[in-house]
């Protein structure tokens, strides 16, 4: 079902949204990840309160991102938000816990040199993709699920191989958490042991964010060398 998205490329009308969000719950019901599981994530989550990641001023955006941006113009325009951080009800925790788990097990993971033929590729998924294709597809499906898109963020990171990787963060009011296409869980940001360099701002998703002091040298391409 990913390589069908391609059709959202144009501005999303109200039908055009109630059908996507329509089609993504009869594909999560039957989703095969256990209920009990995702309930237990949901519930830990909550439970637990995770702070905000700091910031500290803008940054430039990746390079495959001003790419992709160039493509999809739409995708990258500023939307309209009056919450910032969101209270998520324990539906919508559940729904974006089983979207990330979806999603992961729906693309499989391939790099840009293999499917483009260049280092780094910014794009909505087919059937394989790079960590940054799945960030960009789940931040797209939980947008039309009803998410703000202020929300939901693309980041990039080192992991801890020290090699470039991206994810969607969700911040809402209990703190900040990231999508990982790695990890099917929801986590709390500082839970992970990546270290963040940048995100997309909650103003304008087209401006980025530094995540460390200094980013002097971590600007420019992302040099996501690893798929997964």
């Amino acid at each position: 079902m990913a390589h069908n998205l391609h059709i959202m490329d144009k501005p999303m009308g109200t039908m055009m949204k109630t059908k996507i969000a329509a089609t993504l719950a009869v594909l999560l019901i039957g989703f095969a990840g256990p209920a009990g599981a995702a309930k237990n994530d949901t519930e830990a989550l909550r439970d637990s309160p995770a702070r905000a990641a700091p910031t500290y001023g803008r940054t430039l955006p990746p390079v495959g991102f001003v790419k992709f941006c160039g493509r999809h113009p739409v995708a990258c325009a500023a939307r309209v938000s009056g919450v910032v951080r969101p209270h998520l009800t324990a539906r919508q925790w559940e729904l974006v816990t089983r979207v990330n788990a979806y999603v992961n097990a729906e693309v499989k993971p391939a790099s840009d040199e293999e499917i483009y033929g260049e280092p780094e590729h910014w794009d909505y998924p087919g059937q394989r993709g790079d960590c940054e294709d799945y960030a960009l597809l789940k931040q797209r499906w939980l947008e039309a699920l009803g998410l703000p898109r202020a929300a939901l963020l693309l980041t990039v990171a080192l992991d801890d191989k020290q090699e470039g990787h991206a994810m969607l963060t969700l911040v809402t009011s209990e703190g900040d958490f990231i999508l990982d296409n790695r990890r099917d869980g929801v986590r709390r940001w500082s839970d992970s042991d990546y270290t963040f360099l940048k995100r997309q701002s909650q103003r304008d998703p087209r401006d980025w964010m530094a995540l460390i002091r200094d980013p002097k040298g971590q600007e420019g391409n992302v040099a996501v060398r690893s798929a997964r």
